[in-house]
């Protein structure tokens, strides 16, 4: 899970991939910081009854809700192919020149994907048919082996959540814990048959897929070149790397964009653009449906002073924007939002975010009850509405930057 209190995304970690020897192998080689290496679960509890010893070496066919690409389709780390609807433009694209040892061992890796997709579907079928009381009682070995084999496989998105799944069930706190932990194994199991019936998905999800399940992928145009008001930075970190975040909106596009960097534990990661600031810079977009990740292309000065601002909406705007973003990526975790008039009050044990325009209020996620930034935030507001930017999710907001009313730089609150 994240320091906000929320689902980890799989952008969160690096996807690994593999090369020639280890593709040879059967094996998979790590090819970002601390990431695990296969066979790394503990204890020798083994797998559901109904689970093969050994995943299938050719793909099975999923039975479920639709989804994308065959395994003979676009390598994973090239840009995605033109859209059928747009003929035109294919036309006049020249295809990414791809060698047939690379197209083979995208196929290869496809095929272990598809093996792995549908050993975790007969798992959490054998977990919801022994009852999610059970899960708890398991203990974090037989998470740690399902997550493993989800390495062998080559799909270290899928492994990432069934960690996240296994500390779930491990914790088992709160009233709202098992319909939690229904939510995830919900989740997971539409991502594993996402991946599974992907040929029938439109390419944008398809390639959303794609990126949950931990293939890699390339950038891909058009690049975008604005004044880019840095919004946020901040930086989570787990034992294998630090992730760092940085949030900006273009000036002139409109645009939210976010940027990723990762280093070493111990060892920040080397992009940083402190809040507040403006860069003029292009950037280069992910694929995907409704997705903010983009890459920084070229940056044409150093950042300096602004007194721009991202417009803001209302608290049912943000919740009206999280419930958009679902309709194109289903495991989301937090829309990026900034709200335009709110005042922090408290609420019982906690804090809200009320409307200063209408008569609703976003909770403020549980971790960010605990952090310094919600004092800075309730000295800056000081009963007055302030414009907030954060991250909007099913538990709440994370505030991760305000301006006052009147004029006044950003003040960081992450």
């Amino acid at each position: 899970m994240t320091d906000q209190g929320v689902r980890r995304t799989v952008t969160q970690v690096p996807a690994q991939a593999c090369d020639a020897a280890s593709d040879s192998a059967g094996e998979v080689a790590p090819c970002g910081p601390g990431e695990p290496s296969p066979g790394t679960a503990e204890g020798g509890i083994s797998a559901p009854a109904s689970a093969a010893s050994d995943a299938p070496s050719q793909p099975v066919p999923g039975q479920g809700a639709p989804l994308l690409g065959t395994a003979g389709e676009p390598v994973p780390d090239g840009p995605g192919e033109p859209s059928p609807d747009e003929p035109e433009a294919a036309a006049l694209a020249s295809p990414p020149t791809v060698s047939p040892a690379a197209r083979r061992r995208a196929e290869r890796r496809a095929e272990r994907v598809t093996a792995g997709a549908a050993e975790l579907e007969r798992r959490l079928a054998d977990l919801l048919r022994g009852g999610l009381i059970s899960a708890g009682q398991s203990g974090p070995a037989l998470w740690e082996e399902t997550a493993a084999r989800m390495v062998d496989a080559q799909a270290p998105g899928l492994a990432n959540r069934v960690r996240d799944l296994g500390a779930l069930a491990s914790a088992g706190v709160g009233a709202d814990a098992p319909v939690r932990l229904l939510e995830e194994c919900a989740l997971l199991h539409l991502l594993a048959q996402a991946w599974l019936r992907r040929d029938r998905l439109p390419e944008p999800l398809a390639a959303t897929v794609r990126s949950r399940v931990g293939l890699t992928a390339s950038p891909e145009g058009p690049a975008i070149r604005d004044d880019w008001l840095v919004l946020a930075q901040y930086d989570t970190s787990d034992s294998r790397l630090i992730t760092r975040r940085i949030w900006l909106h273009g000036t002139v596009s409109g645009r939210t964009a976010l940027l990723l960097s990762y280093g070493a534990p111990g060892r920040a990661p080397d992009l940083t653009l402190p809040a507040g600031l403006a860069v003029d810079a292009e950037l280069t977009p992910y694929p995907g449906a409704g997705q903010p990740r983009t890459a920084l292309t070229e940056r044409f000065g150093a950042p300096a002073p602004t007194t721009v601002r991202p417009p803001g909406t209302t608290t049912s705007g943000a919740l009206a924007r999280y419930g958009a973003a679902l309709r194109d990526d289903p495991w989301r975790e937090s829309v990026p939002v900034t709200l335009e008039r709110v005042v922090p009050v408290p609420d019982g044990d906690g804090w809200q975010l009320a409307d200063a325009d209408e008569d609703q209020a976003l909770p403020v996620g549980a971790a960010a009850r605990s952090r310094p930034g919600l004092w800075r935030l309730v000295a800056l507001s000081g009963g007055a509405p302030v414009r907030v930017f954060g991250e909007c999710g099913p538990r709440g907001f994370t505030p991760l930057a305000a301006w006052p009313q009147g004029p006044g730089e950003a003040v960081p609150l992450c």
